[in-house]
């Protein structure tokens, strides 16, 4: 089941306190990245956050899930929570903080000798 477009544009309202903020569509799901540091994903309509060492001392015993087959477990932040911007934001933060920059893409271009 696709997530709803107005799910995702509430969590990222909901996140503008955690830096620089968007969402990207990818097959019916989103990807929520700030900083741009992919940090969680909307997918069947329920928020996953990557998992990281600050983030499980900030939630105190965290509840894992899936957010798609395959996946590595991330923590699911139950929809009542969505409702505190200061502490989503502060869990975002807090995530985008712990993760690597991401990778330079690299170029498609083939090299010819």
């Amino acid at each position: 089941m696709a997530s709803q477009q107005g799910t995702a544009d509430y969590i990222i309202e909901q996140l503008q306190g955690a830096g620089r903020v968007s969402a990207r569509k990818m097959f019916g799901e989103y990807a929520i990245y700030c900083d741009g540091k992919t940090v969680a994903f909307v997918c069947d309509d329920q928020l996953y956050v990557k998992p990281t060492a600050a983030g499980r001392v900030f939630l105190g015993e965290p509840q894992d899930g899936f957010p798609y087959p395959g996946a590595k477990p991330h923590f699911l932040i139950a929809g009542e929570r969505w409702d505190d911007a200061e502490w989503l934001s502060k869990l975002v933060a807090l995530t985008a903080g712990e993760l690597p920059p991401p990778k330079p893409k690299s170029s498609r271009k083939s090299k010819s000798a």
